[in-house]
């Protein structure tokens, strides 16, 4: 059964009235394949025979591409009520829908719904020049979400690419019963993470260590296969 496999995920925090509210999505079916793309860190520049040629700064970039696939029959056939109820009202759309929301900026905590706009004292079109205020532009980034791969993969991540197909629709409200997603998903860096916000802020960062130290570990790891592999390619 599906129930007793360990599920992939994203997570991210909504900013609500009362108390930040995850938007957890749990991969119904884990993808067959994950793409792991790596790209070199920016070279630091410089010019003049003392320059460095191997000096870069910042840290490489990391990012993740796969396919997720959704099927409300699945859903029904899986026995919960509440997933029976939703994939009969709604198909997969409020899936999609959540996926969907992973792109959408949200507003900086400290700006309000709406942000602060500062209205100037000769009118709205008043302009700095005829001693009109200058107007604060209300701040939005895009949400932080946890990528979920295991205990040994929980990264911080932003949503870089969103690509669905929709292939069955229900025939009395054509929701879709049957859809498949392309996700691109960006490492944040350890300078990207400064930036971050809002109820994750603190979590993103702990992930990160968490995950770059475990990555270190298992490469420390491996030096034991190095060194029984260079042993037995010595002559003696």
């Amino acid at each position: 059964m599906a129930g007793k496999f360990l599920h992939g995920a994203l997570v991210q925090f909504m900013d609500t009235f009362l108390i930040p509210l995850p938007n957890v999505i749990i991969f119904q079916f884990n993808p067959e394949t994950i793409t792991h793309t790596w790209s070199p860190a920016q070279a630091a520049g410089g010019s003049g025979p003392t320059a460095n040629p191997l000096a870069v700064k910042g840290t490489p970039g990391e990012s993740f591409s796969f396919s997720l696939a959704m099927d409300s029959n699945d859903m029904i056939a899986d026995g919960s009520p509440v997933a029976e109820g939703i994939a009969v009202v709604s198909g997969v759309y409020t899936r999609l829908a959540a996926l969907e929301m992973l792109l959408y900026p949200t507003a900086s905590p400290t700006d309000g719904l709406l942000g602060a706009v500062s209205v100037s004292a000769a009118g709205i079109g008043g302009s700095a020049a005829a001693g009109g205020v200058k107007r604060d532009v209300p701040a939005a980034q895009l949400p932080t979400v946890l990528f979920v791969w295991g205990p040994g993969r929980i990264l911080p991540v932003k949503v870089t690419g969103l690509a669905i197909t929709e292939r069955l629709y229900d025939p009395l409200l054509l929701n879709p019963i049957h859809a498949e997603a392309q996700i691109g998903l960006q490492v944040l860096t350890p300078e990207e993470l400064k930036y971050v916000t809002g109820p994750l802020a603190d979590l993103a960062n702990v992930a990160y260590t968490y995950s770059q130290g475990l990555r270190q570990v298992l490469a420390i790891a491996n030096l034991a296969n190095s060194v029984e592999s260079v042993i037995g390619m010595l002559p003696v």
